[in-house]
């Protein structure tokens, strides 16, 4: 029988099929899988009700969509705490302490996060990665009622490295290797949207629990509650979803991949990276910078200078901000009329000019006051009912859209150079390391109460040197296309494997 079973798709294959009598005409049914180079199979039937098609299940679209809740529910939930400041307490240091933790086991685990997410597969290395948030909630809860659980704070913020480091690594590969490449600016963008709403719930929570409180005061227990249970169900999601060589795309083709990994490969394939594209080094200032300025925004600026219900407000407007700067990037990069070379160019010019103009404006406000200023028993942190709030409440909000301005360019940059998964999984590692290495440097930094000044400058000057940096690769290496014989240098499968027959080199969604 299993003979039999084996020839039957290679029968079939040679037999005339006509389209049209596999098109089913009940208004709910299943669409007709063989004309698309889908096998069969509960995964890949699209569902039509009426004029709505749901993409089947290991479609690009739904596992995008899947993994987009997951980092709703768990990343979302950790940066809406941090927004409000040390994690939500009065005093900054706990947090500081375990985000200097955090980042720094985020930087080697998230650098060789691409040879773990290949060997592994997406699903298992995504699915471990929330249980580290819920442990990083539950760690701060308690040290909200104790002074002798440093030692527990600092593991639960070392293991949320090493979760995040893998979680952010297999969820890069998916948004940049999954969709074709007319998509990936778009497929950022709701992703960046999805995610960046768990931000904005999250902020609602301790907003609505907090809406009375005009200090600068420790949020109450029924916030980090809330996070722990909704960071908690992000993990039971990532359960759920499909590795990278189940995905078919809607003209048939596959992800690259390497059919058998081993540990030995994925390793070398790390070295491979680095050794023949020696020129995404140019990239590692940008990706440095790319979390250096949030410790900034939200312990320096919101954390410090702002009460309780103001800092929850501008928190809500923060990461509403960040939806709204991933659609915007996000489907402009993608503009079809233009070469991709061209707008590749124009979004440099774009970020060094935002990089300007917001950064000049922050630092009018920024030199108005210090670390010392808002130490004082004196100081009344501001309110949104005093004079002089909506100009720094409309900063905060530049500030979250460029936060996904610079992190939907990253993106796009690496999702231009390739479509493999394989070298996705590589450069999105690389991203995430050297990100959180910087992110680990400037927490250091601020947990050992250097000037807010310093940590301004410093965010400032590395943004606009890792622009001109990064401007050489931009220039001299995105191509408008890059071939699926180039994806599979990087791998062992063949043209065969990925594409189906008759299928044009690649198409664009």
């Amino acid at each position: 029988m299993a003979d039999i079973d084996e020839k039957i798709p290679e029968t079939a294959a040679n037999v005339p099929v006509d389209v049209k009598d596999t098109v089913p005409s009940n208004p709910i049914d299943e669409e007709p899988i063989g004309a698309l180079g889908r096998p069969e199979g509960w995964m890949y039937r699209e569902i039509k009700i009426g004029p709505i098609r749901i993409p089947w299940y290991a479609s690009p679209k739904t596992q995008l969509t899947m993994v987009a809740f997951v980092c709703f529910m768990c990343p979302g939930m950790f940066n809406a705490l941090g927004g409000l400041g040390g994690g939500g307490k009065a005093d900054a240091k706990t947090a500081d302490d375990m985000n200097t933790a955090l980042y720094s086991t985020f930087a080697v685990f998230g650098f060789f996060g691409g040879s773990i997410v290949n060997r592994l597969g997406v699903k298992y290395t995504l699915s471990f990665g929330g249980i580290g948030y819920c442990i990083y909630a539950i760690a701060l809860l308690i040290s909200v009622h104790s002074t002798h659980t440093g030692g527990f704070s600092i593991f639960a913020g070392a293991f949320l490295g090493v979760c995040a480091g893998l979680l952010w690594t297999a969820q890069g590969t998916i948004m940049l290797s999954y969709p074709n490449e007319g998509s990936k600016g778009r497929y950022f963008a709701w992703f960046w949207a999805i995610f960046n709403l768990g931000g904005v719930i999250g902020a609602l929570i301790p907003l609505g629990q907090n809406i009375h409180v005009k200090t600068n005061s420790t949020v109450n227990d029924g916030t980090y509650i809330a996070f722990i249970i909704l960071m908690f169900v992000g993990f039971l999601l990532a359960l759920l979803l499909c590795n990278a060589n189940d995905i078919y795309r809607e003209d048939g083709s596959r992800v690259v991949l390497m059919k058998n990994p081993t540990w030995q490969s994925e390793f070398i394939g790390l070295y491979t990276t680095l050794r023949t594209e020696p020129y995404i080094i140019l990239l590692f200032p940008m990706f440095w910078s790319s979390n250096w300025f949030t410790t900034y925004q939200f312990n320096a600026f919101n954390g410090a200078y702002f009460n309780t219900r103001t800092k929850a407000l501008n928190n809500l407007l923060y990461w509403t901000a960040q939806i709204w700067g991933a659609l915007i990037f996000g489907y402009c990069l993608d503009i079809e009329r233009v070469r991709r070379t061209v707008r590749a160019k124009v979004c440099v010019f774009v970020l060094f000019a935002i990089t300007m103009v917001i950064w000049g404006g922050g630092y009018d406000f920024a030199k108005t006051y210090t670390r010392a200023d808002v130490a004082q028993e004196t100081f009344i942190p501001m309110d949104w009912e005093d004079d002089g709030y909506v100009g720094k409440m409309f900063l905060y909000i530049f500030y979250g859209f460029y936060d996904a301005s610079w992190q939907a360019s990253a993106y796009w940059f690496m999702g231009a150079l390739s479509n493999s998964g394989r070298k996705m999984a590589n450069y999105v590692g690389f991203y995430k390391g050297i990100q959180s290495a910087g992110a680990a440097v400037i927490w250091s930094i601020d947990s050992n109460k250097r000037s807010f000044m310093a940590e301004f400058a410093s965010t400032w000057g590395l943004l606009s040197f890792s622009l001109v940096c990064a401007a050489p690769v931009i220039w001299l290496k995105i191509k408008d296309h890059v071939t699926v014989e180039e994806d599979l240098v990087f791998s062992d499968e063949t043209l065969a494997d990925v594409l189906p027959a008759g299928h044009p080199e690649k198409a664009i969604v």
